[in-house]
């Protein structure tokens, strides 16, 4: 590997993963996650591995990897390698004089990710819906994971949504001392502010932003079967789908059956 892409303070969430992946035409991406594992110096994180078109690897891939990882005889380290993973730029690092110079390049975290955001959905329209004279009132709560500032700079600098629309966006080692889980049982205080009725919307997402929770008025849980439901009766609204069209619906397990319906 000749050249390595980190996001900002080592942060991105496993959809920004696949979207640069694709952007740079990388051979893939290794996620250091902690999504489904309690995180934290005492816990533990899960290694992904993402392949060139941005999606998890299948199991050939992963056993290709194993194989090839019996028969290793050597590898180059770069001992001096020390990087600031808060400055965006790029930097270039001899690998013990075996091969070309290893280059290390910071980016922003979410700028990419925003960026393709803007082909997929009607910035504007969601803007007026959060900021016109009909207020939607929205509570985002980022569970001190990766999201945070995504949900920042999207939903609120760039959308518009007041500041105080967003909780817990500073990532933490430890999440907060929280399970970063997008459910009834681990966002509670969320379900909690939801149940007074002055917000219409309400979302919540797990460690490596991959998973979501959402909330209605008075707390109303919106089932994932139904969030794709929406999705899928309103299609015409959304500009990527009228443009691309539609080629499938995709089931998981958090979705059941219910789209065979």
């Amino acid at each position: 590997i000749g050249r390595l892409v980190i996001g900002q303070n080592g942060l991105l969430s496993t959809p920004a993963v696949s979207c640069i992946i694709r952007k740079i035409k990388a051979i893939g991406g290794i996620v250091l996650t902690a999504s489904h594992n309690p995180g934290g110096p005492g816990g533990d994180f899960g290694i992904k591995f993402n392949v060139a078109n941005g999606g998890p690897a299948l199991d050939a891939a992963t056993d290709k990897i194993y194989q090839i990882s019996k028969t290793i005889e050597e590898y180059a380290i770069c001992p001096d390698l020390r990087i600031d993973l808060s400055r965006v730029g790029r930097q270039e690092f001899d690998l013990e004089n075996k091969f070309k110079p290893f280059r290390v390049e910071v980016v922003d975290s979410v700028d990419v990710y925003f960026n393709l955001l803007r082909t997929i959905f009607d910035f504007n329209s969601i803007k007026s819906l959060l900021t016109g004279p009909n207020q939607l009132k929205i509570r985002i709560d980022a569970m001190n994971g990766v999201m945070g500032p995504y949900v920042r700079k999207i939903l609120c600098d760039e959308l518009g949504a007041p500041a105080n629309s967003a909780v817990n966006c500073v990532p933490l080692e430890d999440f907060g001392g929280q399970y970063p889980d997008p459910n009834l049982t681990y966002a509670s205080g969320l379900l909690e502010v939801m149940k007074g009725g002055e917000h219409g919307f309400g979302a919540a997402f797990d460690a490596d932003g991959d998973r979501y929770m959402i909330l209605g008025q008075n707390g109303f849980f919106v089932n994932p079967s139904d969030s794709l439901a929406i999705i899928a009766a309103n299609l015409s609204c959304v500009p990527y789908f009228r443009q691309m069209g539609v080629r499938g619906f995709g089931r998981s397990m958090p979705t059941s059956t219910a789209i065979d319906k």
